[in-house]
């Protein structure tokens, strides 16, 4: 199934970093505005936390 991975990029190699989102997700589930929409947020959250990590490892 597919995958959205969202990790901080401590070590200049960002498949080694720590993983702030790992979600499954179907083609089916992206039909849904509510899904879509709840997906955003946590894709921003993770983001946030990933740079977050970044800045705390510089």
């Amino acid at each position: 199934m597919p995958q959205i991975i969202v990790t901080a990029d401590v070590t200049g190699d960002p498949s080694e970093g720590p993983v702030t989102l790992k979600e499954r997700i179907s083609p089916a589930d992206l039909e849904s505005r509510h899904f879509q929409a709840h997906l955003v947020e946590r894709l921003g959250w993770a983001v946030n936390d990933a740079k977050q990590v970044e800045q705390e490892h510089q």
